[in-house]
């Protein structure tokens, strides 16, 4: 059900201590209960709430919040178990015929909210707040004010913590609080702190159960659920372990209940494996008894079966990992959980995993295992109904033990959450992931196998480059490049020293770099001779290094080190191939490579050609490791990323700036009115085009519109004062590409190739053209191409390339999803190929860099206030050395009710 008003659905969330609450409007059958809500509460809280504590305040304010919907109020209560738990409000004071009242009175409302005794300090109030200010500033409002008394110190510590900008004023035994509704960084980032603590606390049971039973396990040997209790048993599970099954007393050895209801204590986490048709029902006989998370291997729900699921686990407060997965694991030593039914037990170690497919989940497990790496915790997340990547990192990122994290995600739930906890979570760790469902092939099995539709390569591209997550292409190369994050430190750049015993392979690896986007830069004659003094006779000292089959250990061992401590070198990779000679003098060059790499300022790798293709890790002498590749572009590759890695940390995080002359009020009532008439949408005609591009100072060429050749005459008249000469272009609804409809005339000059070129217009587009506009010649410039695209999934996503007639043909753009940070703008810009060009390459003028860079961030601020612009094309945009100018815009709206991507909720 949904608020008419509002149109916002019930939606669920987590409280401070990872308990699920229902947010929802409050009804007019809601009056008996809040009644009750307040009649409840004790006379001190009765009087910190309403400033006296008579009994008649809750008959009253129940009749408030339960009364029919009016403008300007809105209110939301919280409820668990059917029980309402805390109500907020806010009311602008507004009446019908209220319209004459002055804009800051428009922007502003009362806010109130109440706790139920014995709630405190839970996160009930903080969470309705939230969703209040989501609510008002969807209507327009930009501040709440509240009244307290001054010794309501739990209400004044809510108002200051909420991350908004907060006023006080005394007024003797109260206190004004005025709360300004900005969305900006600080107030996202205290609403992502109170989620992170929420969420972690709610994934304990599910990575961190005292108990865990299995639903489904039987007697039938390689059944699922059986497999899983075996697992959990010869895994060392160091807790309580139970099965479920009335036909039989044990499974394995572990007791058997008839029921969950009859288990001697409710277990936290109980992993379900039974038939499609019998799933709802355990979920709802596990929320009664007290269950706090489910896993639920059990695939096929059909779309009744799933929403059933899902709703008893909402209903009873349960976190949800599946279905249609192979489980979860946590390798802490005091834990050993193994709830899955993969072929071998995860070794312990320090990687994060999580998948959606069951069999990429497999192969990585077994990837890292065979590394020595290890995992700290996994979850295959399979058709992710709940628990999601976003989850994981979190929890990764709290839980002291891992230091890599490995994602395989085929779907994106809400990509611009999970975009900044990525963002936040990779300065700290590194998250890898495979960019699955690149190709439409993949697209299409991506969405048959979880259910969910993937997304476009360059919006998945953009989020990973924005969030400073590693893009790998399989499963091999995210092992490759895992091998090498966990086991060396980052390089300082990209320049690459290779040494070898044997010149072919040299080769082989610096073809495998210099396509990688690596540099092999030239050694000075320093650091030649410095080389040249450890290595024997017939050595090239060239960049590779060929140190010859003659090179013995010890040798070797001292041309790396001295490469390591080369000024301009970043990394160092060791080719090597098995000669005779080495054989003959007992000389393991290998060693060489893993002699002491701790004493190795920068990163080495292995290149061993007579190896097989898996990337393995040497163990060292110091009691490291060195990451050992049996083909050359494996390892440039995984190094390439890693120099990517260390170039993305070693940016500033960025910042969205704020900017002046926007209008985001006005520019909605536009959009309001142009859908009211046109309720399908549609491409908006060149004056309403403009008046929403001058809504936000976006900067455009001067133009007129005409209907009539007399018109279009005293139009050229006016716009000749800034060159002479004029362009004619015609427009009806639905004309897209005017250069190929030969529906543009260039370098009119004088009034009769003013009337010739409409003429010919109006003659070829007989019963299609509704008017022509008219611009002055723009000068020369570089032209370019901006743009926007609202992807129903990742948000409004802005691209920028070379512009003009070929901007399709050509295919040079760069893509960053919105809102763009002063980082993310940059590089947009020097993203495309040409960038060069608007440097001042082939003995042209640099653009204005920053007026390009002040076009794009107000396109993006456009795109984030208007959920409604589906697509806006700037092409040609003209960059001069003094200006960047619009010289055509088309702007697409359809009817889309915002929604707040950073508003607390579950899936």
């Amino acid at each position: 059900m949904t608020d008419d008003l509002l149109d916002r659905p019930i939606v669920h969330a987590l409280l401070a201590d990872g308990t699920t609450v229902r947010i929802r409007p409050a009804l007019p059958g809601d009056h008996e209960q809040l009644q009750g809500f307040y009649e409840e509460m004790s006379p001190e809280n009765l009087r910190l709430r309403f400033f006296a504590a008579s009994r008649r305040s809750a008959a009253m304010a129940a009749d408030r919040a339960c009364a029919p919907a009016r403008p300007g109020y809105r209110s939301l209560v919280a409820e668990t178990d059917g029980r309402v738990i805390g109500l907020a409000e806010y009311d602008t004071g507004s009446e019908p015929g209220d319209g004459e009242k002055g804009e800051g009175e428009k922007g502003a409302a009362e806010i109130s909210i109440a706790v139920a005794d014995g709630l405190h300090h839970r996160g009930v109030g903080t969470l309705l707040v939230e969703h209040l200010v989501s609510a008002a500033r969807a209507e327009g409002i930009t501040t709440f004010t509240a009244d307290a008394l001054s010794e309501n110190h739990e209400m004044l510590r809510l108002f200051a913590d909420l991350g908004l900008r907060v006023s006080r004023r005394f007024e003797g035994p109260e206190v004004r609080c005025t709360i300004r509704l900005d969305q900006d960084d600080a107030y996202l980032s205290a609403v992502e702190a109170r989620g992170r603590a929420a969420d972690v606390a709610s994934l304990i049971p599910l990575l961190r159960p005292d108990a865990v039973a299995v639903v489904g396990a039987g007697r039938t040997p390689g059944s699922v659920g059986r497999a899983i209790v075996h697992h959990l048993r010869t895994g060392g599970f160091t807790r309580r372990l139970f099965a479920v099954n009335p036909s039989v007393t044990s499974v394995l050895g572990v007791p058997s209940h008839p029921s969950v209801a009859a288990l001697p204590r409710t277990p936290d986490l109980v992993i379900v494996a039974v038939p499609a048709a019998a799933v709802a029902a355990v979920a709802d006989e596990c929320g009664r008894a007290g269950v706090r998370a489910l896993v639920v291997v059990t695939a096929g729900l059909d779309h009744a079966q799933a929403q059933s699921l899902l709703d008893a686990c909402r209903s009873y407060g349960m976190r949800l990992v599946g279905p249609n997965c192979l489980g979860v694991a946590n390798t802490d030593p005091e834990l050993s959980l193994d709830a899955t039914f993969a072929a071998e037990h995860p070794r312990p170690g320090t990687a994060g995993v999580a998948v959606q497919s069951g069999g990429v989940g497999i192969a990585v497990l077994d990837g890292l295992s065979r590394l020595g790496v290890g995992v700290s915790s996994f979850a295959s997340l399979g058709d992710k109904f709940d628990v999601s990547g976003n989850d994981m990192l979190q929890w990764w990122e709290s839980d002291g033990r891992t230091d890599l994290a490995l994602l395989h995600l085929e779907s994106f739930g809400n990509p611009r959450a999970f975009s900044r906890t990525a963002r936040r979570v990779t300065r700290r760790i590194p998250v890898l992931t495979v960019d699955a469902g690149r190709t439409e092939a993949g697209r299409k099995a991506a969405a048959s196998h979880t259910a969910a539709a993937a997304t476009r390569t360059m919006t998945r591209g953009a989020l990973f480059t924005q969030a400073g997550i590693t893009a790998t292409r399989s499963v091999g190369e995210l092992l490759e490049t895992a091998a090498l994050f966990h086991s060396q430190p980052l390089p300082e750049g990209s320049r690459v020293g290779i040494v070898t015993n044997a010149g072919g392979a040299g080769v082989l690896v610096a073809d495998a770099c210099a396509e990688a986007g690596l540099a092999l830069p030239p050694f000075t004659p320093a650091t030649i001779d410095d080389l040249l003094a450890v290595l024997p006779d017939g050595a090239a000292v060239g960049n590779p290094i060929d140190a010859t089959a003659a090179v013995s250990e010890e040798q070797l061992t001292e041309c790396v080190d001295r490469l390591t401590r080369c000024v301009g070198i970043d990394a160092v990779i060791v080719a090597l191939v098995p000669t005779a000679v080495a054989a003959a003098t007992g000389d393991d060059l290998v060693r060489a490579v893993t002699a002491a790499p701790g004493r190795r300022a920068r990163p080495v790798l292995a290149v061993r050609l007579e190896q097989d293709r898996a990337v393995r890790l040497l163990p060292a002498a110091d009691g490291g490791t060195v990451p050992s590749y049996g083909e050359p572009q494996a390892a440039a590759r995984a190094l390439a990323h890693a120099a990517e890695r260390a170039a993305w940390l070693a940016r500033p995080a960025g910042a969205v700036p704020g900017l002046d002359d926007v209008e985001t009020a006005r520019a909605r009532t536009l959009v309001a009115e142009y859908l009211a008439a046109h309720p399908d949408g549609g491409w908006l005609d060149p004056r309403t085009c403009a008046d929403l591009l001058a809504c936000y100072s976006v900067p455009q060429i001067p133009w007129a519109w005409a209907e009539s050749e007399d018109e279009a005459v005293l139009a050229a008249d006016r716009l000749r004062g800034f060159d002479g000469r004029v362009v004619m272009k015609a427009h009806w609804p639905g004309l897209l590409h005017k250069s190929q409809q030969r529906a543009i005339h260039l370098d009119l000059r004088g009034d009769a190739q003013v009337r010739a070129a409409y003429r010919d217009l109006e003659t070829r587009f007989a019963g299609l053209m509704t008017g022509v506009v008219l611009q002055p010649l723009a000068a020369r410039g570089t032209e370019l191409f901006a743009g926007v695209v609202q992807d129903e999934v990742f948000g409004p996503l802005v691209l920028f390339g070379l512009g003009g007639t070929a901007t399709e043909a050509l295919a040079d753009h760069a893509a960053r999803l919105a809102p763009l940070t002063d980082r993310d703008v940059h590089e947009l810009i020097v993203s495309p190929r040409c960038a060069p060009l608007l440097l001042g390459a082939q003995s042209g003028s640099p653009v204005d860099l920053g007026e390009l860079e002040q076009l794009l961030l107000r396109l993006s601020r456009m795109a984030a206030d208007l959920p409604q612009l589906a697509e806006a094309d700037f092409n040609p945009v003209l960059a001069t050395p003094d200006a960047a100018t619009v010289l055509d815009a088309r702007i697409r709206l359809v009817p889309r009710h915002p929604q707040d991507p950073y508003l607390r909720r579950l899936r």
